[in-house]
């Protein structure tokens, strides 16, 4: 089994910034990427970035420039820093493992609320 435990979430005024950290755990070998998800209110879970296990970075386009995903590989956790928040990247934030022929593993999300 594989544990993830995500921290950094919190309110923001529109223009700062947080830092998400998520810490694996567990059966954690195999793994081809991991990442962040988040889900608004009412719509579906969307990705937002992830790194994978030779340290290749996605990011959707809405938030390209603006957040950076990194990774510590010998605390095994992954952080997403975000830069320049905007009110439509309030939403609950889930961090997303993935091995090797399995569905993804998900933390417990963490809420980020951007006032404006």
């Amino acid at each position: 089994q594989v544990q993830l435990v995500e921290s950094g979430g919190g309110l923001v005024q529109a223009g700062g910034s947080l830092r998400l950290s998520c810490a694996a755990s567990g059966s954690i070998f195999s793994i081809t990427f991991m990442g962040f998800y988040r889900q608004a209110p009412g719509k579906q879970r969307d990705l937002v970035a992830t790194i994978s296990a030779n340290g290749r970075t996605t990011y959707a386009d809405s938030v390209k420039g603006r957040f950076t995903i990194s990774r510590d590989n010998a605390k095994n956790t992954v952080y997403l820093q975000m830069n320049n928040l905007k009110p439509e990247d309030t939403g609950l934030y889930y961090c997303a493992l993935k091995k090797l022929g399995m569905d993804n593993y998900w933390g417990q999300g963490t809420q980020v609320t951007v006032s404006s």
